[in-house]
């Protein structure tokens, strides 16, 4: 629960001091601002800091443009979307009313890098302590393209978070670190020519709320709305994560309402508690993906051979490194989306118009299915239209196209005559890609990579497995199938 105490921890000597640090940093140089807002209250802070600040200029002085910036994964919790949307959309008109230089944008990863894209479209696996693929390409990459465009366009930019020396221990080493001397700022850990300004950085969580309670918010928003939304969430922030140093989301935060990170979404799970019923069907498939994770259950759900089409076993065992989810359980789960997405539009309070998935998503899930996965059936189109009910504008392949009956066929002749039908069509997936064109020199290398891929089933590699092992380890894998190590050791192992 949000624990806010009434203190005086944030008094005006204090404020005046900082809002004049604000004022010559902005005032020292031509350098744009970046704020990174994620509608949290240390953000929030930080941003209503810099905008009270910078109102006290003359308005010859506040020329230099102040970007706000706020990433959407595409997979927010909608609550938290649509509080953002409505946070910018004032935050835009209250600068033109007040002739600030405040610029909102909203910055999300291209279709090839979205959540649903990768984890429907490749298959790959729900996120997980140890695969975290999720952050980089949903957070910092959309970030990073914008702050480099920026750089592009001006040479070099002045970051402003609300990051807090107390909140992170390795944030902060990582700030003094690269701390510039005799300045209040830091270079980017990672990106050249990007400075950061951490103008709340010594505040305890104490002073951010104080500050918050005590001071309006002078785009038009009640501060009180904000810690009702952490106390209905149970949550932390979710920062704008913008190298892999910044704070995670953490045990408890709002966010992503797809996260497998965490055990169990506690904030959802209060939310819904506190009288957001609708969201229970996000809820539901969000621990259907946590699911896919349980050791037991991953064979259920994902294929033996990695995406590069390669096997590779755990030490001492004969249990094969999951690789992506199969197809099949990929069709599974979109028709489940799609389904929970008609079941949140209905159920959703009036005027939330949440949208799980785009139509730019799904023309690429079906250009991978199609191109990489051997998705003859052409299933994405069947699936929009059994449960959305409608067509989209989808495209019309000038290539040869392989038909489901066509998939039928070749599976009973590569069944006549011993042949992988996985490889095979591979094989024709390659040819059709590279079909009309003048120049065809790549197509030959395609072939290779195609053959260098193991495409024998299982029980023929474990039983190749089996037949070189060194006597060792065959004894430890026997040991392991009968149970004779603790789940302990399995998992040391399995590490």
């Amino acid at each position: 629960m949000v624990n806010i105490v009434n203190i005086s921890a944030i008094n005006g000597p204090r404020l005046d001091e900082r809002y004049k640090e604000i004022r010559e940093v902005y005032r020292s140089d031509n350098r744009p601002w970046v704020v990174g807002y994620s509608g949290g209250k240390d953000s929030t802070c930080a941003l209503q800091m810099v905008w009270t600040a910078l109102s006290a200029l003359p308005v010859e002085q506040r020329q230099k443009p102040v970007y706000v910036i706020s990433s959407d994964t595409l997979v927010e919790t909608p609550i938290i979307v649509r509080y953002i949307d409505t946070t910018l959309a004032r935050i835009a008109s209250a600068a033109a009313r007040q002739s600030l230089p405040f610029k909102t944008e909203k910055v999300s990863p291209s279709v090839g890098r979205s959540f649903w894209v990768n984890l429907l479209g490749r298959g790959y696996p729900a996120p997980s302590r140890r695969f975290r693929w999720c952050t980089e390409r949903l957070k910092i990459e959309p970030a990073n393209d914008f702050i480099k465009a920026r750089v592009a366009e001006f040479g070099e930019v002045v970051m402003v978070l609300g990051v807090r020396s107390s909140e992170s221990a390795t944030r902060a080493q990582v700030m003094s670190f690269h701390r510039i001397k005799g300045s209040v700022l830091s270079r980017h850990s990672s990106l050249l020519n990007a400075f950061v300004y951490p103008p709340i950085e010594a505040f305890s969580t104490d002073d951010v709320w104080t500050y918050l309670l005590q001071n309006p918010s002078p785009w038009g928003n009640d501060n009180r709305d904000l810690v009702a939304m952490y106390r209905n969430a149970q949550a932390g922030e979710c920062p704008l994560v913008v190298d892999k140093t910044t704070p995670s989301c953490g045990n408890s935060r709002f966010g992503c309402w797809v996260c497998t990170v965490v055990e169990r979404d506690r904030s959802m799970e209060a939310m819904i508690d506190s009288g957001e019923e609708w969201l229970e069907s996000l809820l539901e498939f969000r621990d259907l993906l946590a699911e896919t994770q349980l050791p037991e259950k991953k064979k259920l759900y994902r294929e033996f051979r990695r995406r590069n089409g390669q096997v590779s076993f755990i030490r001492g065992t004969e249990t094969p490194v999951p690789g992506p989810y199969t197809l099949d359980f990929c069709k599974t789960l979109l028709k489940r989306l799609l389904e929970t997405q008609v079941r949140v539009q209905r159920e959703a309070p009036p005027g939330d118009d949440t949208l799980l998935i785009h139509d730019a998503e799904l023309h690429e899930i079906r250009r991978i299915w199609r191109a990489e996965r051997g998705d003859w059936a052409d299933s994405v189109p069947q699936i929009v239209r059994e449960i959305l009910g409608r067509d989209l504008d989808w495209v019309i392949e000038d290539s040869v196209a392989f038909t489901s009956e066509d998939g039928s066929l070749i599976n009973e002749i590569c069944t006549a005559h011993n042949v992988p039908t996985d490889l095979v069509v591979r094989l024709l997936d390659v040819e059709r890609a590279s079909h009309g064109l003048k120049r065809r020199h790549a197509v030959h290398t395609r072939i290779e990579d195609v053959f260098r891929q193991e495409w024998r089933d299982l029980d023929a590699l474990l039983l190749d497995r089996k037949s070189t092992l060194p006597i060792e380890e065959i004894i430890e894998a026997d040991a392991v199938e009968n149970g004779e190590f603790s789940s302990a050791k399995e998992g040391e192992r399995a590490g």
